[in-house]
């Protein structure tokens, strides 16, 4: 089915926004519970070996100290298969930082205090914390995330770079860098140890995810786990996966039956525990013929992974399906180490993929002697390079052609270092950008309608629609488009629609992430709505209900699916200390029918401050000789603040594409990074003629 729009496409308001302006919209910490105990970690102060001795009787004689767990006392898990969630199982130590027991109190700072005082020794072994490409471990894992080919090849790309008129061979590469939302990892856990139950308040990208492993892990049925989490203060990707943390406060709780137990990590264990995007060395090869049409790329990617759990960034995907080409590699290879597990941070792989592809592409214009804009449009192709599919809609020339237009473009000298202004060199820069359509099966929900006399007759209905579903809203604005789809799938106004989320007693749903929660939970809700309509009619008796799941897409295996856009970006360089700033951003896309303008401009707006952010600033500095990261805080690990830009513009093309869902939308939270740090520096070399291949850009890339 289609839907017709009449809510969706108007900037409805936050539908939690009064809530969260007056301070009563609740996270995952701020659930009231009687008497709660507080959880302080201990963590390793080595990177691999293992624990010989534990001695907690100094924490264990502080006054409100109640328990410290460790791998000696701990409860058994019932399935120790995943390394990262054996927590406090074995004494051995796989990275710095690492859960080695944990305090229970009856106050946050005694717990702390308490922490410091538990001893552990070690037998320490030789670790490895430096990523290096020519490591003899270096290994091909069997997919990349989460379930890609490692490896692909089209046509002899070696031997048409060998025969191309141009060609562009360049290593480029990103920093490690950590998620950081502003509500740390979050759980408050009570286990009902005479019922055999356990309630987690969770903040998390997926109360049923959640859930699902909470219940492996401790060998418990569904009914018998119930997560929580209506409110999430940001995750960015690390919220998406079970961590440590959970497990941990899980254990605490089981300790204590009847207590609850209250963690949140502190900002430096944001640094140890929960994820972060693996650094990168990428070798990019272009080939082109004299008008620049590509005839070859080849893009080879190394990163790290944890010796203890491997997680590959799907890095070099993007270089796939991006631009048209006759021959093609890519290659993901991994080096294990003793650190901590890199996982999720959003557009994991095509963020730190694209920089790579599309500065390589600058680099080609440069060559060829091409406008880069003109470039991009050259190399369009017209089916799927990856899949030979065609495309359910493909803007990408559309967003190029409109950001050149509103960048005024065609006024750009092409020459670098050519633009000199008080004291200031300026240059401008473009990227493509692109982000698959993604969905994720298993989601259901349920509609119900009750009679309200009290509704204002000029709304047109008789009563409320109640539309349950185990969604999350991180922030994005989620609770109010599936709101603006329900109200049209049904037929009737948002304001007799009541939207709950964020728990598991709900109907099941997937977790937010790789930009598919719209697409998932909207194509749910609105198979739900249309067996409702189906049974019920247009006037619904009181307490009628249907349910629904996410239908199969009839033309998944038709079209390749994706969002495209185009950033541009001025840059400012100081021609004698080096500082970078930006005076303005231009991101343009083309991502399906944008259900909520207001909501819609903040994701693509948050997407490209991320961007920026990577771009110019973040940076996890690992000291290779104890194997954590140094700057484990956000006065050292610096993001990006107003001072660094001065206007962010946000457009769209007006898509039409029926093929992706009943709805017509692409997900729009992840696309916004994606090639937003290529612009960044493409603009930076045509300001300063110094091209930088490695990010952050700084200070001395620019100076000297």
């Amino acid at each position: 089915m289609s839907i017709t729009a009449q809510s969706m496409g108007t900037s409805h308001p936050r539908i939690e926004g009064p809530q969260k302006v007056a301070g009563t919209a609740r996270y995952a910490f701020e659930y009231p519970v009687v008497r709660p105990l507080y959880l302080h970690p201990v963590q390793s102060t080595i990177a691999r070996g293992r624990i010989t001795a534990i001695d907690a009787s100094a924490a264990e004689a502080l006054d409100g100290v109640v328990a410290v767990i460790t791998h000696e006392n701990a409860v058994r898990l019932a399935d120790t298969s995943d390394a990262e969630w054996s927590v406090l199982q074995t004494p051995e130590v796989g990275f710095r930082g690492q859960y080695v027991a944990g305090v229970l109190a009856e106050g946050s700072e005694i717990a702390r205090q308490a922490a410091e005082l538990v001893a552990v020794a070690y037998d320490q072994d030789t670790h490895v914390a430096s990523l290096d490409e020519h490591s003899p471990d270096l290994y091909a894992p069997d997919v990349v995330n989460p379930a890609f080919a490692t490896d692909e090849s089209v046509g002899d790309p070696d031997a048409a770079l060998a025969a191309a008129e141009y060609t562009v061979r360049q290593t480029y590469t990103t920093a490690m860098t950590h998620n950081n939302p502003l509500e740390p990892h979050t759980t408050i856990a009570t286990w009902d140890a005479e019922g055999g139950r356990l309630t987690l308040f969770e903040s998390t990208q997926g109360v049923v995810t959640t859930r699902k492993a909470v219940m492996s892990l401790f060998g418990l049925d569904a009914d018998a786990v119930t997560v929580i989490a209506p409110h999430v203060g940001g995750g960015f990707g690390s919220k998406g996966n079970l961590h440590a943390n959970t497990v941990l406060a899980t254990l605490a709780a089981m300790a204590v039956p009847g207590r609850a137990v209250k963690y949140a990590l502190t900002r430096q264990q944001m640094f140890d525990l929960v994820g972060y995007r693996t650094p990168t060395i990428q070798h990019v090869a272009l080939g082109a013929e004299a008008d620049g049409t590509l005839t070859a790329i080849t893009h080879d990617v190394v990163e790290q992974t944890a010796r203890y759990k491997e997680f590959a960034e799907q890095t070099a995907t993007y270089s796939r399906s991006m631009y048209a080409t006759p021959n093609r590699r890519t290659t993901h290879r991994l080096v294990p180490l003793d650190v901590g597990m890199a996982s999720w941070m959003r557009a994991p792989g095509e963020a730190p993929g694209s920089f790579a592809a599309e500065v390589a592409m600058d680099e080609l214009a440069v060559v060829a002697g091409l406008d880069p804009v003109e470039l991009r449009v050259r190399n369009e192709p017209t089916v799927s390079p990856e899949s030979g599919l065609p495309f359910s809609s493909r803007n990408l020339v559309a967003c190029l052609r409109r950001g050149a237009e509103r960048f005024a473009w065609s006024h750009r000298d092409p020459q670098p270092r050519a633009r000199l202004v008080d004291g200031w060199w300026h240059g401008t820069g473009v990227a493509g950008s692109s982000y698959p359509v993604n969905t994720m099966p298993g989601s259901t929900a349920v509609i119900r309608f009750h009679h309200d006399p009290s509704l204002d007759p000029a709304l047109g209905a008789t009563g409320r629609y109640e539309v349950e579903i185990a969604a999350a809203d991180i922030g994005t604005g989620a609770r109010t488009v599936l709101t603006q789809i329900a109200a049209d799938a049904l037929g009737v106004p948002a304001e007799v629609v009541d939207v709950e989320i964020g728990d598991t007693a709900l109907p099941t749903a997937s977790l937010a992430g790789g930009s598919s929660g719209t697409g998932s939970w909207g194509a749910t809700i609105a198979d739900t709505a249309d067996r409702f309509r189906d049974k019920w009619g247009s006037d619904p008796e009181d307490g009628a209900e249907a349910d629904g799941a996410m239908p199969d897409n009839a033309y998944g295996d038709q079209y390749a699916m994706s969002a495209y856009g185009a950033h541009f970006v001025e840059i400012a360089v100081h021609a004698d200390t080096g500082e970078i700033r930006v005076p303005r951003m231009l991101g343009v896309f083309a991502a399906g029918r944008i259900v909520n303008p207001t909501l819609g401009r903040s994701q693509f707006l948050g997407g490209m401050t991320m961007g920026l952010s990577m771009a110019l600033h973040e940076q996890s500095v690992l000291d290779p000789r104890t194997g954590h990261v140094v700057n484990r805080d956000l006065a050292n690990y610096h993001v990006v603040s107003n001072a660094d830009v001065n206007s962010m513009e946000i457009d769209w093309i007006d898509e039409q594409d029926p093929y992706v869902n009943p709805m017509g939308t692409k997900g729009i939270g992840e696309i916004g990074i994606v090639g937003s740090a290529a612009a960044i520096a493409n603009a930076a070399y045509h300001a300063t003629g110094r091209r930088v291949r490695s990010l952050p850009l700084t200070v001395d890339d620019f100076i000297g």
